[in-house]
């Protein structure tokens, strides 16, 4: 039975701590969950700062302390045809949403939501940008993002296009 992916796109500003680290924790998500086949993931930056290169080393560290590896991640742009070709584009924080909703056609602009909507537990909706604090950022990083993967992962199997496991 062929299935039609769905296709996410994990976006901050640089892409190279946050949204690399969503998409490292929702691969590994998915890994045990054995719920790859149903999925097209990536991660992008609104910003060309860092196109080319790995998820910073602090975002790495702390993502192999939880078991994921963002070694072979490389940063890229968010580009116009993301907007057609994923499903879900979920934005870090507010900059973010708001750089995306400028740049998005129209018609596509639902596809566009805040990645922490899908944790309401935290009472927060901005991942925030780790790059100039400590190692506790990062790790916090983690949490949030794991949290809201967790709810994401939910919030797509209620929908019935994929089953739980």
């Amino acid at each position: 039975m062929d299935v039609e992916k769905i296709k996410i796109l994990f976006v901050c500003m640089g892409n190279i701590c946050r949204s690399p680290t969503a998409e490292g924790v929702f691969a590994k998500l998915l890994k045990e969950q054995n719920l790859e086949d149903y999925f097209t993931i990536d991660s992008a930056g609104t910003h060309a700062y860092h196109v080319g290169e790995s998820p910073d080393l602090r975002a790495q560290n702390a993502a192999i302390g939880r078991g994921v590896n963002l070694s072979h991640l490389r940063a890229r742009k968010v580009v116009l045809g993301d907007f057609e070709d994923y499903d879900y584009l979920l934005a870090m924080d507010d900059d973010n949403y708001e750089t995306l909703i400028k740049a998005c056609p129209k018609e596509y602009a639902e596809k566009i939501r805040y990645f922490l909507d899908f944790a309401p537990q935290l009472t927060v909706r901005e991942v925030p940008d780790p790059y100039y604090g400590g190692k506790y950022g990062f790790e916090r990083v983690l949490d949030m993002v794991e949290a809201a993967s967790l709810g994401f992962l939910a919030s797509l199997q209620k929908t019935g296009r994929i089953l739980k496991n």
